[in-house]
């Protein structure tokens, strides 16, 4: 949720939804830069605070939302009731910060809506089975949304975002880039883990899980938006639905080290302990009988990451350790992926016409992602977009 001009645009839609005649609660998330405001105040006491306690601050700034949203809400002549996720008893695990939602207890916002009130409720936090606040960490709003719709079997959960959809591509970077109508979940989960940033990964895991029927609209713009579902077996399906990408990716290999069983742990094992997620992998077996290990991390991690893989290479013997924090990651997803073979050999030879070497591969059944050097970003994504006829609508099978 964003500044006050967002709150009367968001309330302005309520209304209209509500005289169309559906039941609404909105789960609302912090306004925009409130919750860092609100952890810069926590670190200029102590640069470690307290778990539990950062929880109980940081889930003020949904209760001053919920609030506001309320009060737009009847200023317009319409029935709202706000709520925490404690008056809701959104219950969760005692993970602070970062705590997963375990049951909704919806019979206090059934009752509110059978006497036709529209029910708000603060996103992004709960209670542990204690009474202890609890916060979901990134993109806690829009899981605690999705869970709502869950527990109330809703017809569609609807996101309202800074864009009116998903788009094929990242319109800053492809002109061309349309939004598209339908998506189903698996894709969405690809995107989202692959660079896209208009829903967290949980939301729509937990949408899955539920078979909870998203929809991707403007908080400012009116239109149909993007239709997340799953998959719809009497339409045929668009062989690429989208081309994501992620500048965050580092890159970092150690040559030469024994090939012998065990050592993709003895690699990769302190770099866990470390809490560093790896991404792409890559082993390559010489005719020594020495192998190169490469794999990538997230670009803030590269340093931390760099200084671990030289101690483990100083442990394992190995010749050297190599790093590059200028790479990117771009991949095309589409379900129809499944039915048409080629797919990988002709998004290999569209990028070689453009000069653009492959550092590492990685695919799965509905995605296939490459890792380039980060000056090749643009033009690899474009190139790609209207090779799988991105660009316009006739194109898409």
């Amino acid at each position: 949720m964003g500044s006050i001009d967002r709150i009367k645009a968001v309330a302005g839609k309520v209304v209209a939804a509500r005289k169309a005649g559906h039941d609404i609660v909105v789960v609302v998330s912090a306004m925009s830069g409130e919750t860092d405001r609100l952890l810069k105040l926590a670190k200029g006491l102590t640069r470690t605070p307290d778990s539990r306690e950062l929880d109980v601050l940081l889930a003020t700034g949904e209760q001053v939302t919920i609030a506001l949203l309320s009060i737009a809400l009847q200023e317009r002549n319409c029935p709202a009731l706000s709520f925490t996720g404690a008056q809701v008893r959104i219950r969760t695990d005692n993970a602070y910060t970062k705590a997963r939602i375990l049951e909704i207890d919806a019979d206090r916002v059934r009752k509110c809506l059978a006497e036709g009130k529209v029910v708000v409720v603060a996103g992004f936090q709960g209670i542990d089975e204690q009474g202890n606040i609890t916060t979901l960490g990134r993109g806690g709003s829009d899981t605690t949304a999705v869970a709502m719709a869950a527990a109330l079997k809703a017809d569609e959960c609807h996101i309202f975002t800074d864009v009116d959809g998903v788009y094929t591509a990242d319109p800053r970077i492809v002109s061309k880039a349309r939004r598209l109508d339908q998506i189903t979940y698996e894709e969405m989960l690809e995107l989202a883990s692959l660079g896209s940033k208009i829903l967290q990964i949980r939301s729509v895991e937990f949408a899955r899980k539920y078979n909870v029927v998203l929809r991707v609209l403007s908080s400012f713009e009116e239109g149909p938006g993007t239709l997340i579902a799953g998959e719809d077996e009497t339409m045929e399906q668009a062989l690429i639905s989208g081309i994501a990408h992620n500048k965050d990716e580092a890159k970092l290999t150690i040559v030469g080290v024994p090939d012998k069983p065990g050592i993709a742990y003895n690699i990769l094992g302190p770099i866990a302990d470390a809490n560093i997620e790896v991404d792409m992998i890559v082993q390559n077996v010489g005719v020594d009988n020495m192998t190169d290990f490469t794999f990538t991390v997230h670009r803030n991690d590269y340093d931390k990451a760099l200084t671990i893989l030289k101690k483990t290479a100083a442990n394992l013997g190995a010749r050297n350790v190599t790093g590059d924090a200028g790479i990117v990651k771009i991949s095309v997803v589409g379900v129809g992926m499944r039915s048409h073979a080629g797919i990988a050999s002709r998004m290999f030879h569209t990028l070689a016409k453009e000069g653009i070497n492959i550092m590492m591969i990685s695919t799965s059944e509905i995605k296939i992602s490459v890792v380039v050097d980060e000056k090749y970003l643009e033009l690899g994504v474009r190139t790609l977009h209207e090779e799988f006829g991105l660009d316009s609508n006739a194109s898409l099978n």
